[in-house]
């Protein structure tokens, strides 16, 4: 009789806790802002064609998971190579998403029953006195196995909600060895290119700096026959210095560009040393994906973080809840006791229990009732941070947008003062030749030209790295990219 009203009471707590609803709010995807484009007034279509290339801009089209590979340089892939194989945060962040996936799977235990089994043996002398009697006492042995069983209903859902945060915090872990993954990439391409254009730089500017001191000596040569002023000798001495003092930090700057792509190797400086790469060995992409808002909001990695920590938010209201509630717990347990072991199952030494627990908090000094509110007041933080991660990125894609259209303008307008300067050039060495001009007058034009293609180089590397922060503002291109962990959506 007993028996069957237990199992009558186990049949409907069960039925009552996997029919039952988690408390707490269910959390729902935000919807992307209702805009078609990002900035403004509407997106650019095309920039200016500067250095014989015109990037077009493609809404709509998605950002390839290679996307390095387009500014077709085999060393750059060898250093992205590189990175991907050693770089020790990238390592770190793919290790930090593999423990919250452990720790979800160790969360799925509280759907099952925890089960123990122990087993003992003793020798034992037990007086009678304890119990009031006077009879001898006795020493005999005592052998035992027992098993118990407990199971604890999810009757108002607290144990699914905390189970959906701990989904919720895989997902951000996902998310930030995206974003770790992009960062990476991004950091090795922009590195190349600074350092690209260093080089060049250092090129231009020794060019600049013979021709200024040619400059010096045929003003000194001029003081010397009273011709020139010996301000005019100073003048120039000085001009010729701030040059020759900018070569030191342009190394500098070479030096610590080739030490941190080292680094992104994952490498010490003093052991690797990166591929020389040239500006000129790189392309720029001409053609450019341009996402659709409403892609933007599922594939950027920052945006994602913000997102699964707002649904992480979320299953904590639940777990708050649920907290307030009664919560079941089922039991039962069976032992089997014997003086030998071969009467270990003998009849008299069986003993079993089962039973069903209801606990419910009656008073905790309101500590539960503001846990709730505090996680309330969570979620509400958390989806402000979201709204504010969204709107940080569509400005970021409004400025790489308008950037590239203004670094098309940019470099044309350096390649027109290149090109009168070389024009100016040609036409005083004319004169020059024609004895119109000084030959202090060819350095002047010489030196005016060669300035011309140091600013050249110097909008050109603005355009590669702007192009770099369109394919990052757009999320990388991850989702498209198979080779690195966590790349599932």
């Amino acid at each position: 009789m007993a028996a069957r009203l237990a199992t009558r009471c186990l049949v409907a707590a069960l039925a009552c806790g996997l029919g039952s609803c988690a408390v707490g709010p269910n959390f729902h995807r935000p919807a992307a802002p209702p805009v078609t484009h990002y900035g403004f007034g509407g997106d650019p279509a095309v920039t200016s064609a500067a250095g014989g290339v015109a990037q077009r801009f493609s809404p709509g089209a998605d950002v390839a998971g290679d996307w390095w590979r387009l500014f077709s340089s085999t060393q750059l892939q060898a250093i992205v190579g590189e990175a991907l194989a050693n770089n020790p945060g990238l390592a770190a962040a793919q290790a930090s998403l593999r423990v919250s996936e452990d720790s979800l799977r160790a969360g799925y235990g509280i759907f099952y029953p925890q089960i123990r089994a122990d087993a003992s043996g003793t020798r034992e002398r037990f007086s009678l006195v304890q119990l009031g009697e006077s009879a001898r006492a006795s020493v005999f042995n005592l052998f035992t196995l027992s098993a118990s069983a407990s199971y604890a209903l999810d009757v108002f859902g607290g144990e699914r909600r905390q189970l959906e945060g701990l989904a919720a915090q895989v997902d951000v872990q996902r998310a930030t060895e995206h974003a770790t993954y992009v960062t990476l990439l991004s950091n090795i391409v922009n590195t190349v290119v600074a350092g690209a254009a260093y080089r060049a730089e250092i090129d231009a500017t020794r060019q600049l700096i013979d021709l200024q001191g040619e400059q010096v000596k045929l003003a000194q040569v001029q003081y010397e026959a009273g011709t020139q002023p010996y301000s005019s000798v100073l003048s120039l001495q000085s001009q010729l210095a701030s040059y020759e003092a900018t070569i030191p930090q342009l190394q500098q700057k070479l030096a610590q560009s080739d030490d941190l792509l080292a680094t992104l190797a994952g490498h010490v400086p003093a052991d690797w040393s990166p591929p020389t790469i040239d500006l000129k060995d790189l392309r720029l992409p001409r053609d450019l994906p341009v996402s659709l808002p409403s892609d933007l909001v599922r594939q950027r990695p920052d945006i994602l973080v913000a997102e699964a920590t707002a649904h992480a938010a979320s299953a904590n209201v639940g777990v708050a809840t649920a907290a307030l509630l009664p919560s079941v717990t089922l039991s039962g347990a069976f032992s089997a006791s014997g003086t030998t072991t071969s009467r270990l199952f003998a009849t008299n030494g069986k003993a079993w229990s089962f039973g069903a627990g209801v606990t419910a908090p009656l008073f905790e000094g309101g500590a539960l009732w503001f846990n709730r509110k505090a996680a309330l007041e969570s979620y509400t933080q958390a989806m402000a941070l979201y709204r504010e991660t969204v709107l940080g990125a569509f400005e970021q894609v409004a400025d790489a947008l308008r950037a590239l259209d203004h670094d098309a303008a940019a470099l044309r307008a350096e390649d027109e003062a290149l090109s009168t300067a070389r024009q100016a050039l040609h036409l005083v060495e004319t004169n020059y030749e024609a004895g119109l001009d000084t030959y202090l007058d060819v350095l002047n034009a010489d030196a005016q030209y060669h300035q011309a293609a140091i600013n050249e180089l110097q909008a050109v590397a603005v355009r590669y790295q702007d192009t770099v922060a369109l394919y990052v503002a757009l999320g990388g291109g991850w989702w498209n990219d198979s080779t690195h962990i966590g790349v599932s959506r």
